[in-house]
C-alpha cells in the first residue's frame, strides 16, 4: 500500500492537520511551532542533500530519501500553516483589546462573503468581512472575517442582502465558536441594513439564484422545496420536516454543495469541449472557466471552494496525465488547503468532505468485489459507494447527533440515479432566467426527480426504527468505528492465509453479537417496544432527560404535553407507544425542555395549543402552522375534548401582563374517557401556583399531578395538599445541575402518601386506569 503516490502523502496531512489544530488551539504558541518547524525543515533539506551527494544509489539509499522528502515536505506543510495562525495572531489580539469578547455594543461596516443561510432557529447568519467598527463614537479600521446572525424581523431591508453586499450591522459582539477563522460574531439585534447592493458579477449571480427560487417556490410538494438546494446548494425553501426528514435518511449531502457537483460541471465542459475536438489543455481551461462561473453561482464560501479546489487538482492530474492517482490528488488538495487555511482543521464539515472522498477512492472497490461475490457486479457498486461513505463519515457524524441512520445506505442508493439529473437540469435552470418560459420549463422537469429524492427522504424518515440511538461522543465515535471495520473485514471476505480467515471469523462472531444485543435494544426501544409497555395506558410521561413530554391517550386519540429538549429522544418515545399522528400538542411554555423537541412532532400535529410565547416562541409556532397544524393561543377557562375525556386550562389568567416563561404556563386539568383525573402544573413557581389554588378552579383529588417544574423546590405546599394526588409524575433527567427533584417536594409528596414516579430513577412512566383506580407501570425500579 506504501508503494502507492497517495499512501505516501498520507503522513503530510496528518502533519499539516495536526499542527493546524495545535496552531488553532493554542494561537499563542503558533509563533514558536512555525519556527520549531521552519528549524526541522531546513535540518532535513540538509541532511536530504547530504545523503544524495554522498550516499552511492541504492535500495537502502532510495528508501532513505524517500523518508526525508516526506518528513521535508510534511514539516514544511506544517510550517506554513502555522506561519498563517501566527501572522493572524496580531489582528485577533488587537479585536481582544478592542474587549469584543465580552458583550459590547457596536456598529460593523462589513462585505457579505458567504451565502445568506436561514438556521433552525429562523435567524440568519452569515460570513462577511469586516472593514470599520464602531464602539460609540469611535471608529477602529479592523479587516478581518466576521460571522453575522440577525433574527429576519431585525432587518430593516432584506432586498439586497448576498454575497457582494455591503452592510452596516448594529448589535453585540460575542466570541466566534472555538476553531473558528472567524475574529468575532455580532448578534445584529438592533438593526442590519445593506448599504450597497452587490454588483458586477455579484449582482448577476445573485439575480440567477433568486430566479431560480422564485420560480421552484410556485410548483407543489416537497420536490419544489428541494430543487434550488440540488441545483445551487440553496436550502431557502426546505422546510424544517423535510430538513429533518433529509438528515434522518442521510440524504442532507444532497442539497450542499461538494465535489461531486463541481464533478458535474467539469465533465460536462470536458465533454463540450471534446466534441469540439479541443485539446487536453483547452478542455481543462474550459473545466476551470466552468468552474468557475458555479463557484460564483452557489457563493464562495469556504465548502463550495474546497471542492472547486479538490476539482481544480483533480483537472492538474488530467492535465499531467496522472487521472490514476486519486489518493494522491486528495491528498495533495486537503494539505493545500489546510496550509492555506488552517481553520479548516476544525471544521467537521471538511473532515467529512475529505473521509467521503477516501472513502469512495480506498473503499469502493474492494467492498464492490465483496459484494459482487453474491450480487450483480452492477448492484455491487451501487451498493458500495454509499456503504463506504457511510462506513467512514458515520463516526465522525456521531459527534453531531448521537444517532445511526439504519436505512442510509439504501436510501442514497434509491436516490443515486435522480441527484445528477436534478443538479444538471436545475442547474441549467437557474441559467435560463432571461427566459422565463425555458426556465420554468426547466425547472418543471427538475422537479420530477427532485420530488423522488424527497419521497424517498421522507418514506425512510418515517419507516419503523429510522434512527437507532447510540452512545455519544469519542467513545460512540470510537465503538461505530470498529463495527466499521469488522463489517467491512467480513464483506471484503478472506485472505488465502490462516490468519485472514481467522480475522473474518472473528468479524462475522462480533457482528452477530453486536447485531443480536444491539438489535434487540433498538426495537425494545422503538417500533416493539409498543409490546413492552401496558396496552390499556392513558398517561405516559416519556423519559426525555431534563424535560417534560407527556402523552394522553383517550378513545385512540393522543395527545402530547410539551416535547423535551431533543426530538430524537421524543421520537424514540413516539415510535415506542405506536404514535403516529398527534392530536393535540400542548406547548405549555417554550423554555428549551419543553419545547427542544418539537421537530419530532412538525408534518404530524394538528391542533397545536400554546401559552404566551417569546419571540423564539413565535418562530416554533411559525414551522409548526407552515407545517399545517392549527395553532391556538389558550388561557384560563378554556376547555374541548379529547376523544372521549374532557381538559380544561387553569392557567394562565386571559389578559396577563406576565411576561412569557415558566410563571405564564398552561395549567391543565384533564379527566374521563379513560384518563385518570390528572392535573399537569407546566413550569409554575410558588407565587402562581398560590394564585390557582385561589382562584377556585380545582377539582381534587386528582388521581395523577404532574408536579410543576420538575420538582423545584419553589413549591406552594397547599396547593399539593388540596390536590391530594394518589400519584406524583416528577419529568426528570437524570443528569441536571439543579438538584432535581428537591428534597423538600419529595418530602411533601410523602407527606401525602403519593407514589412517587421519577422518568430519571424509573425511565417511560405509564398510568392506566381501572376498577380499582389509577396505576402505575415503570420501565424500571424508581
Amino acid at each position: 500500500m506504501w508503494a502507492r503516490p497517495g499512501a505516501r502523502l498520507i503522513p503530510v496531512v496528518a502533519v499539516a492537520w495536526s499542527v493546524c489544530a495545535i496552531a488553532i488551539a493554542v494561537p499563542e504558541a503558533a509563533r514558536a511551532t512555525a519556527a520549531c518547524l521552519w528549524g526541522i525543515v531546513f535540518v532535513a533539506l540538509a541532511t536530504t542533500a547530504w545523503v544524495a551527494m554522498h550516499q552511492e544509489r541504492h535500495a537502502l539509499t532510495r528508501t532513505i530519501l524517500t523518508v526525508l522528502i516526506l518528513i521535508t515536505i510534511a514539516t514544511a506543510a506544517g510550517a506554513v500553516a502555522a506561519t498563517n495562525v501566527a501572522l493572524a495572531a496580531p489582528l485577533r489580539a488587537e479585536v481582544t483589546e478592542l474587549g469584543l469578547d465580552d458583550g459590547r455594543a457596536l456598529a460593523v461596516d462589513a462585505t457579505v462573503v458567504g451565502k445568506v443561510e436561514r438556521r433552525a432557529d429562523d435567524s440568519l447568519a452569515f460570513d462577511a468581512t469586516a472593514s470599520v467598527i464602531a464602539i460609540g463614537d469611535v471608529e477602529h479600521a479592523v479587516h478581518g472575517p466576521i460571522i453575522v446572525r440577525v433574527e429576519s424581523s431585525d432587518i430593516t431591508d432584506r432586498s439586497g442582502l448576498d454575497v457582494g453586499a455591503v452592510i452596516v450591522a448594529r448589535g453585540t459582539a460575542r466570541p466566534a465558536y472555538e476553531g473558528s477563522r472567524a475574529l468575532f460574531e455580532i448578534a445584529a439585534s438592533r438593526e442590519l441594513s445593506v448599504v450597497a447592493a452587490p454588483s458586477g458579477v455579484f449582482a448577476l449571480a445573485s439575480h440567477l439564484r433568486q430566479h431560480l427560487v422564485e420560480s421552484a417556490s410556485r410548483l407543489p410538494g416537497y420536490g419544489a422545496e428541494l430543487i434550488p438546494g440540488l441545483a445551487i446548494g440553496d436550502t431557502a425553501l426546505v422546510s424544517a420536516g423535510l430538513d429533518q426528514a433529509m438528515k434522518t435518511s442521510s440524504l442532507s449531502h444532497l442539497t450542499a454543495v461538494s465535489g461531486a457537483n463541481c464533478a458535474l460541471v467539469v465533465g460536462i465542459a470536458f465533454l463540450v469541449a471534446a466534441q469540439c475536438c479541443a485539446s487536453r489543455a483547452v478542455r481543462v481551461v474550459c473545466g476551470l472557466v466552468a468552474l468557475a462561473g458555479f463557484v460564483l453561482i452557489v457563493t464562495p464560501e469556504p465548502s463550495v471552494v474546497r471542492a472547486a479546489a479538490m476539482a481544480i487538482v483533480a483537472m492538474l492530474g488530467v492535465l499531467l496525465a496522472r487521472t490514476g492517482a486519486g489518493l494522491a490528488v486528495l491528498c495533495l488538495a486537503v494539505s493545500l488547503l489546510l496550509v492555506f487555511d488552517p481553520w479548516l482543521a476544525a471544521s467537521l464539515g471538511f473532515a467529512l468532505s475529505a473521509a467521503a472522498t477516501a472513502a469512495l477512492l480506498v473503499l469502493a472497490r474492494p467492498l464492490t468485489n465483496g459484494l459482487a461475490r453474491w450480487l450483480p457486479r452492477a448492484l455491487a457498486l451501487a451498493l458500495a459507494v454509499p456503504l463506504s461513505a457511510q462506513l467512514v463519515c458515520g463516526p465522525l457524524l456521531i459527534l453531531i447527533a448521537p444517532t445511526v441512520p439504519i436505512y442510509g445506505v439504501l436510501a442514497n442508493l434509491l436516490a443515486a440515479p435522480a441527484a445528477p439529473v436534478a443538479t444538471v437540469v436545475g442547474l441549467a435552470a437557474c441559467l435560463t432566467s432571461w427566459a422565463p418560459w425555458l426556465q420554468d420549463g426547466l425547472v418543471a422537469l427538475t422537479w420530477l426527480p427532485a420530488s423522488w429524492i424527497a419521497g424517498t427522504a421522507r418514506t425512510a424518515a418515517e419507516l419503523p426504527g429510522s434512527s437507532l440511538p447510540w452512545a455519544e461522543g469519542l467513545w460512540g465515535a470510537a465503538l461505530l468505528t470498529a463495527i466499521g471495520v469488522a463489517l467491512f473485514v467480513v464483506l471484503v471476505g478472506a485472505g488465502p492465509r490462516r490468519w485472514q480467515r481467522r480475522l473474518v471469523g472473528l468479524a462475522t462472531i462480533s457482528l452477530a453479537v453486536v447485531a443480536g444485543v444491539g438489535g434487540g435494544v433498538a426495537l425494545l426501544t422503538t417500533s416493539v417496544g409498543r409490546l413492552t409497555l401496558p396496552a390499556d395506558w392513558s398517561v405516559l410521561a416519556c423519559d426525555v432527560g431534563q424535560g417534560d413530554a407527556i402523552l394522553v391517550r383517550s378513545a385512540d386519540m393522543i395527545a402530547l404535553v410539551d416535547t423535551g429538549p431533543d426530538p430524537a429522544l421524543l421520537e424514540r418515545c413516539l415510535t415506542r407507544a405506536g404514535v403516529g399522528e398527534i392530536d393535540i400538542l400542548v406547548l405549555t411554555h417554550f423554555d428549551t425542555d419543553h419545547v427542544g423537541g418539537v421537530e419530532a412532532t412538525i408534518g404530524r400535529t394538528r391542533t397545536v395549543l400554546h401559552g404566551p410565547a417569546t419571540p423564539e416562541g413565535a418562530l416554533v409556532l411559525d414551522d409548526l402552522a407552515r407545517s399545517g397544524a392549527l395553532v391556538s393561543q389558550v388561557h384560563a377557562g378554556m376547555d374541548g375534548a379529547l376523544g372521549d375525556s374532557r381538559w380544561r386550562v387553569l392557567w394562565p389568567i386571559a389578559g396577563s401582563s406576565a411576561a412569557p416563561g415558566n410563571d405564564t404556563s398552561v395549567v391543565l386539568d384533564v379527566r374521563g374517557g379513560g384518563v385518570p383525573t390528572m392535573l399537569m402544573l407546566g413550569d409554575l413557581s410558588a407565587a402562581p401556583q398560590q394564585s390557582l389554588l385561589t382562584s377556585d378552579v380545582l377539582k381534587p383529588p386528582y388521581a395523577v399531578v404532574k408536579v410543576a417544574h420538575h420538582g423545584s423546590a419553589d413549591q406552594y405546599t397547599a396547593l399539593y395538599e388540596q390536590a391530594a394526588p394518589s400519584i406524583a409524575l416528577l419529568t426528570v433527567g437524570a443528569d441536571n445541575r439543579y438538584g432535581h427533584p428537591r428534597d423538600e417536594i419529595v418530602a411533601v409528596l410523602d407527606d401525602l402518601d403519593a407514589v412517587i414516579a421519577r422518568t430519571d430513577l424509573a425511565g417511560t412512566v405509564a398510568v392506566t386506569t381501572t376498577d380499582f383506580g389509577a396505576q402505575i407501570w415503570r420501565d424500571r425500579g424508581g
